[in-house]
């Protein structure tokens, strides 16, 4: 499926320090946090991900938009994400140390 290939680019590109073209910040959780959206067949998926961490990208979260009342993405995939990049923190300390990121 052509979203994978374009999410799992982005991702590669993040790996080596850069920015994907398909990516931008995503709101709510400071610097460092990001999503690509990609769109197929009428449908909006999504990918946020972090690299607040030296040298470590965590994927936080993949979805498809469900909500069709807008833009704004449904409350339950908020907190995922939040959750998510509060357990990255944790695994990171864990395997790479305190002092790294």
């Amino acid at each position: 499926m052509r979203v994978i290939a374009e999410i799992g680019n982005a991702l590669g590109v993040a790996q080596f320090g850069g920015l994907h073209p398909s990516a931008k910040p995503w709101k709510g959780q400071g610097p460092g946090v990001f999503e690509v959206v990609e769109n197929f067949d009428g449908d909006a998926y999504r990918a946020v991900y972090t690299v607040r961490f030296k040298d470590v990208v965590y994927v936080l979260h993949a979805f498809q938009k469900k909500s069709h009342s807008g833009r704004k993405t449904v409350l339950s995939d908020v907190r995922l994400v939040e959750q998510r990049l509060k357990m990255a923190k944790i695994d990171y300390e864990t395997n790479y140390g305190k002092g790294k990121g």
